[in-house]
């Protein structure tokens, strides 16, 4: 496994847990406002950290971390992620597992091998603007196969939005809030244009705070909780 980059610490990307996180390099989306871009584009010229590494890092912080977050790029592309994740495992750590849900093959067996603690799958907008978000041809069966896997599974799950004002409005938000309706938690995020894999992003102004309390106020109805992340 080519893993590209490592934070050691974080009390943000596993909810209610210290954790360090994983980045793995590709993605088979080209999302414009994709703030990973280097791991999407090129991740072959990012620096490798050796897997041996990795683990000896893990050995050295057990007691200190509760769990990893394995995050991308999209890690699912990976052959190897299934012994990635059993290694972690093995080690006693709880594994938080970041995906765009385009691979519910690879996804299915890594629930049913045991090596998932929590799943974070992103939602890039609804259905019907799918393609345009992601920035490629979609096949929206692959992730509604994922969704419904991530919700039968009895793991601990979220649904997430990076809400970029051009491809969320209020018709959509409920477009969303029905196509995922009964799903636990639904977390909306802040986005962020420092840095995006198509530059006319970088202009985008992101939503007002209150705005994006508004959409969780519509989005209430339909899930068991609705989390705002700014």
């Amino acid at each position: 496994m080519k893993i590209k980059g490592l934070q050691k610490t974080s009390l943000i990307d596993y909810p209610d847990k210290m954790s360090c996180v994983v980045f793995l390099g590709g993605c088979n989306f080209r999302c414009g406002f994709c703030q990973n871009s280097d791991l999407v584009l090129e991740p072959e010229k990012q620096p490798t950290i050796p897997e041996s590494e990795f683990f000896e890092f893990l050995d050295q912080r057990k007691g200190w971390l509760d769990g990893v977050t394995v995050t991308g790029g999209e890690p699912c592309l990976h052959k190897e992620l299934s012994q990635l994740l059993a290694g972690i495992k093995e080690r006693g750590y709880m594994v938080k597992l970041d995906t765009n849900g385009y691979n519910p093959v690879a996804l299915m067996q890594i629930i049913d091998q045991k090596l998932v603690d929590y799943i974070a799958m992103d939602i890039k907008t609804d259905r019907e603007s799918y393609p345009k978000a992601a920035g490629i041809d979609i096949d929206i069966s692959k992730i509604e196969k994922s969704i419904e896997l991530i919700r039968n599974s009895g793991i601990l799950y979220e649904f997430r939005s990076t809400l970029v004002p051009p491809l969320f409005n209020k018709g959509i938000i409920l477009n969303i809030g029905k196509w995922l309706e009964g799903s636990n938690k639904y977390v909306l995020q802040q986005f962020r244009a420092e840095k995006t894999l198509d530059p006319k992003f970088k202009d985008v102004k992101p939503l007002p705070k209150e705005k994006i309390e508004e959409f969780a106020e519509l989005l209430k109805p339909f899930f068991k909780k609705v989390e705002v992340r700014i």
